[in-house]
C-alpha cells in the first residue's frame, strides 16, 4: 500500500506532507495512495528499543514475539532488541536465528535478538559471540541482562571478542557482594521499615565503573543497562569526559515513579534495578536531558500472573514498559528534549548502538517509511486490560498520561492505527 501523509509536524516543527511507495519515502506522491490526514500530529522517525523482553522461546504464556511485537508497534516502535534470557538462552547462532525469523513471521516490527554473553547465562564461559554475529540473526549486542556478569577477567575477554566486529557488551550493573538476589528495595527508610533486603546505589555504580576502565582498556563498546542511580550517572559521566566508549539507557520507570510505590507490597512495582528516590530519578532525568545518558530502553518485562502472585520477596521483578514509555518521556521532559531530542534518545541512538542500520533514519526521501504519528494533546488514563500484551503487570495502570500513538509504519506498512 502507498500513502500520502498530509499536514504532518516533523521533529524540527517543520509541517511538511511524506509520499510513501513501496516502503520508501518518495518525493511525489504515488498513484492511487490511500491519503492518512496528519494535520495536528508530530511525525517521528519510527522508536527503537535496545532492551526488550519477548520471553519466546520457553515462556509463551507470559509474552510470545508477536504479542510482544503488537505491543511495540502500538507504542511506537518500529524495531526492538530482545533480550536473550529466554528459555533456552539466546546463547548459539541458531537460537539467535529462531528468534530472527519468529520477528519476520510476526511481521510488526525488526526484531533484533541480543546475544548472551556467557553459556546459558551462567557467568562462567563465553557463548558464540562471533558466530552469532555472522548468523542471519547479525547480532550486534550481547547481554546476560537478569544476571550481571561478576567475572572481571570474563567481562574483559567478551570486550576483547567483540571489538573486531564492532560488536556492543550490555551490563545488568549489580555487585552481587553488595545487592545479592533477594534484594528488591532501593536502600532507604522504607526498605528497612517494610523488611525488604536493601538494593544500594553503589551495586549499581561500582560495577561501571568496572566496566567502564576494561572497556577502556580494551578500546571496546560497553553499555549500561538500565541506569538507575545518581551514583551510576556520575561514573558514566566521568567515562564520556576521558573519551571511553560507552552509552547508556535509563528506563521510563525511573524516569516517573518512585520507591514509595512499593509501600503496599504491590508485585507489579518490583524491578531490578528497584525503583529509587526524588534525587535519583531527579539524576536520571537531567542526564537523559543532557545526553549523558543516551537513549531510554523499555527493559518491557511481561510476567504471568503465577509469577507475580507472591510475597514481594519471591515475587519475579519487572514490569511492562513498550506501550507508555513515549508517554512518560513526553510527560516528563518534552520541555526539555523538544521533538528532536525525543526523536534522538528514543529511536536515532538506540538504532545506532544495535547497529540497525535500516531504522533511526532521517524522515526525507530516499529512507525507509519506518514512522510514528504522534498526537502532542492526546491523553488517557492507562487501563491495562488494554494491552496488547499478554501480561498485565503495568505499573502505569489508573495513571492518567499521554496517548500519543495515533499510527505506527514500519517499511510503508501500517502496523497499528488508533481506532
Amino acid at each position: 500500500m502507498n500513502h500520502v501523509i498530509s499536514g504532518a509536524a516533523l521533529p524540527d516543527g517543520t509541517r511538511t506532507d511524506l509520499f510513501v511507495r513501496d516502503g520508501v519515502l518518495v518525493d511525489e506522491a504515488p498513484a492511487g495512495a490511500e491519503r492518512i490526514d496528519a494535520e495536528g500530529l508530530v511525525v517521528l522517525p519510527g522508536l527503537v528499543d535496545p532492551h526488550t523482553h519477548l520471553r519466546e522461546p520457553g515462556r509463551e504464556d507470559a509474552e510470545t514475539v508477536a504479542s510482544g511485537s503488537a505491543a511495540a508497534a502500538r507504542g511506537g516502535y518500529t524495531a526492538v532488541c530482545a533480550m536473550a534470557n529466554t528459555r533456552p538462552v539466546t546463547d548459539t547462532a541458531e537460537k539467535a536465528e529462531h528468534v530472527f525469523d519468529l520477528g519476520v513471521s510476526a511481521g510488526l516490527v525488526e526484531v533484533a535478538p541480543i546475544g548472551a554473553i556467557t553459556k546459558g547465562l551462567a557467568g562462567a564461559e563465553l557463548a558464540e559471540l562471533a558466530l552469532m554475529h555472522r548468523s542471519r540473526a547479525k547480532v550486534n549486542m550481547f547481554s546476560d541482562d537478569g544476571a550481571c556478569l561478576m567475572d572481571a577477567q570474563l567481562m574483559r575477554r567478551a570486550l576483547e571478542w567483540v571489538k573486531p566486529f564492532g560488536g556492543v557488551i550490555a551490563q545488568h550493573s549489580q555487585d552481587t557482594n553488595l545487592a545479592g538476589a533477594s534484594a528488591c528495595c532501593h536502600e532507604s527508610e522504607i526498605s528497612g521499615r517494610l523488611g525488604l533486603d536493601p538494593w544500594p546505589p553503589v551495586a549499581e555504580a561500582a560495577i561501571i565503573a568496572r566496566d567502564v576502565m576494561l572497556a577502556e582498556a580494551t578500546g571496546s563498546r560497553l553499555h549500561v543497562c538500565h541506569i538507575s542511580t545518581a551514583e551510576g550517572v556520575e561514573v558514566v559521566r566521568w567515562a564520556k569526559s576521558r573519551g571511553i566508549r560507552v552509552t547508556a539507557e535509563v528506563t521510563p520507570h525511573h524516569l516517573l515513579l518512585g520507591t514509595e510505590r512499593v509501600e503496599g507490597y504491590d508485585t507489579t512495582f518490583k524491578v531490578n534495578p528497584p525503583l529509587r528516590t526524588s534525587e535519583h530519578i531527579t539524576a536520571v532525568r537531567e542526564a537523559l536531558a543532557d545526553g549523558t545518558i543516551d537513549m531510554v530502553g523499555t527493559d518491557h518485562a511481561p510476567h504471568a500472573p503465577q509469577d507475580k502472585d507472591h510475597a514481594f520477596v519471591d515475587a519475579r521483578p519487572g514490569m511492562l514498559g513498550l506501550e507508555q514509555a513515549l508517554a512518560v518521556v513526553m510527560e516528563v521532559l518534552l520541555d526539555e528534549l523538544g521533538w528532536e531530542g525525543v526523536a534522538d534518545r528514543m529511536s536515532h541512538a538506540p538504532a545506532k548502538l544495535a547497529g540497525l542500520v535500516a531504522q533511526g533514519r532521517p524522515l526525507s526521501v530516499g529512507e525507509p517509511a519506518s514512522l510514528v504519528l504522534v498526537d502532542p494533546a492526546s491523553r488517557a488514563v492507562v487501563d491495562r486490560a488494554a494491552s496488547s500484551s499478554l501480561s498485565r503487570n503495568n505499573p502505569y495502570h489508573g495513571l492518567e498520561l499521554p496517548d500519543p500513538v495515533q499510527l505506527t509504519m514500519w517499511r510503508g506498512k501500517v502496523t497499528y492505527q488508533r481506532g
